[in-house]
């Protein structure tokens, strides 16, 4: 459900280069890694695609957004004039240092779209739910003056897409909704109420192991269990009670009886195996939506990260292709 995992998510490459096979490790670094593994990364970057120094960076570039009292901390990048929201899911840290590495795991959209991803405002209230959390993302597009944008939104990001649809769908063209749930289910409960008592205990190596076991599959944990204690170092939350205040919002989504207020097509993307939030979450939505749809047989809630071709689907359906 993270962002670097997802919940997280966003941060998907699905490049046919051997880079997607290090996309766990590079994923989990977090703010205080993730600009070193950039630099390893930056020579496998394609220079032909966008020209020069362009194709390393695609413009991306980190900002604060300040409306009355919210702060909220973005990154945009692309050279498009369409608008394409990600959302992503929950994180164990912000997205302050990451806006190459999300412009390069997302270089896919970068052609064709000015691509905004909103982090979660600075001060969050305790009870604060994904739909509060849909109302901070319309704020944000409204203030940047964004409307008829395409979403793509993980896990948690695909929860609070859903309410962004049905609460402001003057907001949304298209919307894909990736790993996610409408309605609560026992394998979330039981999910995200591991995290919260693991989290609550300061058992942050136990935590990313567990987030690890029940997003990956057998051989990338496998590839990187070596790696856990570092992981754990570099993935700690800086904010311990907004880490689980957020966790606890994955559990107030309730959009399933609002889907007929949906608008706009909609591409529904899952996995199968998922052991987050379920794979049958998926076939919910897109059953009650009528909608498109593809599920991975054999990956779970990472598939967005560990199928190749996770983000080309994303696209061809945003292209109408």
């Amino acid at each position: 459900m993270q962002g670097g995992f997802a919940f997280a998510d966003v941060h998907g490459d699905n490049s046919s280069d051997g880079d997607k096979q290090d996309s766990f490790l590079k994923n989990q670094m977090g703010a205080n890694g993730i600009l070193a593994v950039d630099v390893v990364y930056s020579n496998q970057f394609n220079k032909s695609e966008f020209g020069g120094e362009y194709s390393m960076f695609y413009n991306a570039k980190e900002k604060l957004l300040e409306i009355q009292d919210i702060q909220m901390n973005y990154i945009t990048f692309g050279k498009g004039e369409k608008p394409l929201i990600l959302i992503q899911g929950l994180s164990t840290r912000s997205i302050k240092g990451v806006a190459f590495s999300v412009a390069y795991m997302y270089r896919m959209f970068a052609r064709d779209y000015k691509v905004y991803l909103f982090d979660r405002r600075e001060n969050i209230s305790d009870g604060i739910t994904v739909r509060d959390l849909a109302a901070d993302i319309a704020m944000a597009m409204d203030t940047l003056k964004i409307t008829n944008a395409d979403i793509f939104g993980v896990s948690q990001g695909g929860m609070i897409a859903q309410y962004l649809a049905i609460d402001r769908p003057d907001l949304v063209n298209q919307l894909v909704l990736a790993v996610t749930l409408s309605k609560n289910n026992e394998i979330v409960e039981r999910t995200v109420n591991d995290w919260i008592r693991i989290t609550e205990h300061n058992d942050i190596k136990k935590l990313i192991t567990d987030m690890a076991e029940r997003m990956y599959s057998d051989i990338y944990v496998k590839r990187y269990k070596p790696f856990m204690p570092l992981l754990a170092v570099l993935q700690k939350p800086k904010n311990v009670p907004r880490f689980i205040t957020l966790a606890k919002a994955c559990l107030s989504c309730k959009a399933y009886d609002e889907l007929d207020k949906v608008q706009c097509p909609v591409f529904v993307i899952g996995g199968m195996q998922d052991k987050v939030v379920g794979g049958d979450a998926s076939l919910e939505i897109a059953k009650k939506l009528g909608c498109e749809i593809f599920m991975y047989d054999d990956l779970g809630h990472a598939a967005y990260e560990e199928a190749k071709d996770f983000n080309q689907r994303v696209y061809n359906f945003l292209q109408h292709k």
